[in-house]
């Protein structure tokens, strides 16, 4: 029997099994696909420690109308999943107001500043640097109200929270930039947030690192989860599997499986889409087309663009009208060539109401852990949030992750 299960075998699951391993436990990694395969291939693959206040919902009417009519490229919905969503919605709204959103992004803002850091060592170990940019990342700006609201908020941020940037007019920034055919208006270059060339190759990579270091890695059905006289069971194709305690880290299937638990997670599911194209001149670094709500990266396919938010079920079939609109605004400023054929990727953002991740104790179960929700952040705070699980484990939650939540979490 294995100390430790633990079901899901993204960014977030490898790195607990690996920070579980590393501190003697045995552990099984179970997932249906091979590791990095979910939301953690297809992310933007950026380790963004910029990112140290969550995305917020709008609190201004005129931005949340756009969002209703469809008018903006940021998000898109389909009723009965957002009508269903609802709840956790109006949740998410009221914790995007600015106090009650100050107050989380203290503790998001010191997940952020570890990220880096947490990766470092995995990315050593696991022989993974040809695949890591240190060029930081970009946001560009189509007008210039956003640019100087934007520089404004950039300021702010180094001010409270110690993240560098630098502030480029678009002319200078192009001529940084071959790739771009136009100049923005305005640019902000975050200087210290990494990329990966293969957000799904880093994360095989440190599940290759967990089994190289002794640990099980099981193609099994997360479902089949059973509890047990002395712990839990799940099925794999070469049977049963045992161990004295599970984490969950299934991302947003998390919710499913926990219900048969009696739990009842609100969570909001944002969908996102990818596509390649061939780079007709190298890209240096990536970067947000802000205005048109894609995302531009320098990846092993050619440039990945990636988009916002699809308020749509689990479910649903691809309908990536998100990154056709995005890609056609982005060409007027990228080089950017063919489309790169393959399926149509599309994945899941687990996004919690108070946007914070779920990290520690299962409340009715005493040998289960929870471990998902991390919203965007996954791929960037998984390692973090890992070593803060193992800390709950071990019993020394008052030193870590209570110590860090804002009072009146939801």
């Amino acid at each position: 029997m294995a100390d430790f299960i633990v079901l899901g075998a993204g960014m977030v699951g490898v790195s607990s099994a690996l920070a579980l391993q590393q501190h003697g436990h045995s552990v099984v990694l179970v997932d249906r696909k091979q590791p990095g395969l979910e939301t953690s291939f297809g992310n933007a693959g950026i380790i963004q420690t910029e990112a140290v206040e969550p995305y917020a919902l709008p609190q201004d009417l005129a931005t949340l109308w756009r969002y209703a009519i469809g008018t903006s490229n940021d998000v898109v919905w389909k009723t009965i999943p957002t009508l269903k969503m609802a709840p956790a919605l109006w949740r998410y709204f009221r914790n995007s107001a600015a106090a009650k959103h100050h107050a989380i992004s203290t503790t998001y803002a010191k997940l952020a500043a570890q990220a880096t850091a947490d990766h470092a060592p995995l990315i050593e170990a696991a022989g993974a640097e040809a695949l890591i940019l240190r060029q930081g990342l970009s946001m560009l700006y189509r007008d210039e109200p956003s640019f100087v609201r934007e520089s404004q908020r950039a300021e702010r941020i180094e001010r409270e929270y110690g993240v560098r940037s630098r502030i480029l007019d678009g002319v200078s920034y192009q001529a940084e930039e071959p790739a771009l055919s136009q100049a923005p208006v305005g640019a902000i270059h975050w200087l210290q947030s990494w990329s990966c060339r293969d957000p799904g190759g880093l994360t095989q990579a440190y599940a290759d690192l967990f089994v190289q270091r002794g640990g099980t890695l099981l193609a099994g059905d997360a479902n089949s989860l059973m509890e047990t006289g002395t712990g839990w069971r799940v099925q794999t194709p070469s049977g049963a599997i045992t161990a004295e305690q599970v984490v969950v880290a299934l991302g947003p299937w998390s919710p499913k499986l926990l219900k048969r638990f009696g739990y009842h997670i609100p969570m909001v599911y944002k969908r996102g889409y990818h596509g390649h194209y061939q780079a007709t001149i190298p890209l240096k670094r990536p970067f947000l087309d802000v205005a048109n709500g894609v995302l531009a990266a320098p990846m092993n396919q050619g440039i990945r663009v990636t988009t916002g938010a699809a308020l749509v079920d689990l479910n649903d079939p691809a309908e990536p009208k998100q990154l056709q609109r995005g890609v056609t605004a982005l060409r007027t400023m990228l080089e950017m060539g063919d489309r790169v054929h393959e399926n149509q990727w599309y994945g899941t953002r687990p996004c919690m109401p108070d946007m914070l991740p779920v990290v520690g104790k299962a409340p009715k179960h005493v040998r289960m852990w929870f471990h998902f929700g991390h919203g965007h952040q996954g791929f960037t705070q998984g390692p973090t949030t890992a070593n803060i699980l193992l800390s709950e484990i071990a019993g020394e939650h008052q030193k870590t992750w209570d110590a860090l939540l804002p009072q009146g979490r939801c």
